[in-house]
């Protein structure tokens, strides 16, 4: 049997098995703290695998795996910032943003402030951030289909982006938060399992000497030493100070971004309680750390075994390509093809989890922050508030899949960077202003939001990302002017500027709103009654 038959044989198996968990959910669907966090049913642990799920996407699994693989050294800062993001999550924001919200992250600031325009803003940033980040795993997608079903034309990859997006709209739609949660817990187990037997079986190889390990792949990479030190991709003489300032940027917004991203908020409202928010976090650093680890193994190994000329200059099929390699070194040409099935299954159940909690987050956004509480002015009933997020997943998910059409040749983890760019612009500042800021105000939330997300936007689309490099999503043309790839350095503190002076330029002042969502936070009194006026 071929690795493309068993390989898409366990992906029906995978989808078959969440489409049932999503029919079930649909059935414990009634309402809309259902819909929107499961009914806060889930416990720490639960939450916290959850929280993994979401968080180990095609970008930690296939991205960072690729960019270690062909720049050695540098790939591996994405693993570090990454992980040492959830410890500013942890921190400032995760059991505040609990106590204080309800549904979405615009409850919070929309609670002290004139919610019209503070929703408006909050509901733009999220769809914007939710879309930068699904066009990394719907990229993903594509780059795995050509292992999968052995599919190479650019065409067989359009379609199957358009699959992964049609199936990521039905598990938004019909299972709502519950449905989207379980099938993140399940992915979750299936990746770490996953990442751990071929990190195993590479280190095996190499009887558990990581010395040996990284030397091979310094020696294949075609690099030399060079492969295992700073600076071969970021920082390079070539660049100059602009490679540095890229470098800082890139990490500013990796460690800052994740305190910002709506679809990993949206998970802290899932549990009972603040205490449960807390322990779902601890469960997700816990997981995430580990799992990094093994992306160092990952992306060395497949720089030693596989070899740099065989991997796609995206670096996106490093993973699975090294998973077909080590089997096939180790148990034959029939264990390699297994192991190839396997992780490439794994892999694709990696995107399909990501992206539906993405549209939740988004559609959800739309509903309740656009639609009930702008376009409604808070008149609108639960029962079209859900019909209304479940047209939202089918609207966005669209619009995911014609974008992520035009970006199939970037690596998926420098596009979720972005996402993180632009998360770490807008909705950081706001909402770390509104809970620790005793004067902050709705012109300072809504110059935040904006300023940092059309700043962050305007300097993406004017660097070597949209044109001017031969990885650029249009690669024949030239008009950026900046040589940053990662806008964080510059679209970051300019969000907090915009934040502090519309703050300070406005009159508008409310100490006993501050006074009650302080207590709020802190304690978690009225938090399930937020978001309601």
């Amino acid at each position: 049997m071929k690795h493309e038959t068993l390989s898409t044989i366990l992906f029906v198996v995978f989808v078959a098995g969440t489409l049932a968990i999503t029919y079930w959910a649909s059935r414990n669907t009634r309402s809309a703290a259902d819909y929107y966090a499961g009914g806060r049913s889930f416990s720490g642990v639960q939450n916290g695998l959850a929280i993994g799920g979401d968080y180990m996407s095609a970008a930690s699994f296939l991205g960072i795996a690729g960019i270690i693989a062909l720049s050695g050294y540098d790939g591996f800062l994405y693993s570090i910032g990454f992980l040492v993001a959830w410890l500013v999550a942890l921190l400032l924001v995760a059991e505040l943003m609990r106590n204080s919200g309800k549904y979405t992250m615009a409850d919070v600031l929309a609670f002290r402030m004139s919610p019209r325009p503070v929703r408006t803003a909050a509901g733009v940033s999220t769809i914007v951030v939710s879309i930068f980040y699904l066009l990394a795993q719907m990229v993903g997608a594509g780059a795995l289909v050509g292992l999968l079903l052995g599919v190479t034309s650019s065409s067989g990859k359009v379609w199957t982006i358009i699959a992964v997006g049609l199936l990521m709209i039905i598990y938004v739609v019909f299972g709502g938060m519950k449905g989207t949660t379980w099938v993140q817990i399940v992915k979750a187990v299936m990746l770490m399992v996953g990442a751990a037997l071929v990190t195993l079986l590479v280190l095996g190889k190499y009887g558990f000497n990581l010395s040996g390990l990284l030397g091979d792949a310094a020696a294949q990479s075609g690099k030399g030493a060079n492969f295992l030190a700073p600076g071969l991709k970021y920082g390079t003489a070539a660049q100059g100070t602009w490679g540095k300032i890229d470098l800082i940027s890139l990490g500013l917004a990796l460690v800052l971004g994740t305190a910002g991203l709506p679809h990993v908020l949206i998970r802290f409202y899932t549990v009972p309680t603040a205490r449960d928010a807390r322990k779902s976090v601890l469960w997700g650093i816990g997981i995430i750390g580990v799992f990094y680890l093994l992306t160092l193994v990952l992306g060395f190994g497949a720089a030693a075994l596989v070899g740099h000329s065989n991997i796609d200059k995206s670096g996106n099929t490093a993973a699975p390509l090294l998973a077909g390699e080590v089997g096939r070194q180790i148990f034959g040409d029939v264990g390699g093809t297994v192991l190839l099935a396997i992780i490439a299954a794994v892999a694709f159940a990696t995107i399909l989890a990501v992206v539906a909690g993405l549209t939740l987050a988004s559609s959800s956004s739309f509903a309740h922050d656009l639609y009930a509480h702008v376009f409604k002015r808070g008149e609108a009933t639960e029962r079209q508030e859900i019909v209304v997020a479940r047209v939202a997943a089918f609207v966005i998910g669209a619009v995911a899949i014609a974008l992520s059409i035009f970006a199939q040749s970037l690596n998926v983890a420098f596009l979720v960077s972005l996402a993180f760019a632009v998360a770490a612009s807008g909705n950081l500042p706001a909402i770390l202003y509104s809970l620790f800021w005793k004067r902050f105000n709705t012109a300072g939330a809504v110059s935040a939001i904006y300023g940092g997300l059309i700043s962050a936007l305007i300097l993406v689309i004017f660097s070597p990302v949209v044109s001017g490099a031969e990885t650029a999503m249009f690669p024949d043309v030239d008009f950026h002017f900046l040589p940053l790839s990662n806008p964080g350095i510059f679209s970051i503190p300019i969000g907090f500027l915009c934040g502090y002076l519309g703050t300070v330029l406005s009159k508008e002042y409310n100490a006993a709103k501050y006074a009650e969502i302080e207590v709020r936070s802190l304690t978690g009194l009225g938090a399930e009654q937020a978001g309601t006026h």
